[in-house]
């Protein structure tokens, strides 16, 4: 990837307490992983001869919303025009399932709109990820 041209970054809802803000930057990013593996690095040693894994080559800024914020995002990448860009959501409905064959069980019965995103994360066309988010503030 060329990524002087692409972008990556997450959308977390700003009113959710600090747990469910760092759980849903922690999951998003594990799918964002598995994803684009290509954008790990190489693992690294430090001068003791410790190995540490591989991270990103690049930095994810976290930009702040309203959960309507969040919603309509979500809402806009389900269109043509922003097919080509790899979009991980998290949803109140995931948060509240306790294994991955309820979230199956409970998501196949829910329609988008009946969904609350706690977060969402945008790869690709550093243009097409800008207009999008380009006047989003950063979660501070």
């Amino acid at each position: 990837m060329d990524w002087k041209n692409e972008k990556c970054v997450m959308i977390l809802d700003e009113s959710l307490p600090l747990g469910l803000i760092a759980n849903t930057a922690a999951i998003m990013g594990i799918t964002l992983g598995k994803q684009l593996p290509e954008v790990v690095g190489t693992d690294v040693a430090d001068r003791s001869g410790n190995l540490h894994l591989g991270i990103i080559e690049f930095p994810v800024p976290i930009l702040r919303g309203s959960p309507e914020t969040i919603k309509a995002v979500r809402e806009k990448l389900y269109q043509p025009e922003f097919q080509e860009l790899t979009v991980v959501d998290f949803s109140d409905l995931a948060q509240g399932c306790r294994t991955y064959g309820e979230y199956i069980c409970k998501m196949e019965q829910v329609p988008e709109d009946g969904l609350q995103y706690f977060g969402v994360a945008i790869c690709g066309a550093k243009k097409k990820v800008n207009q999008l988010t380009g006047s989003m503030p950063l979660l501070r």
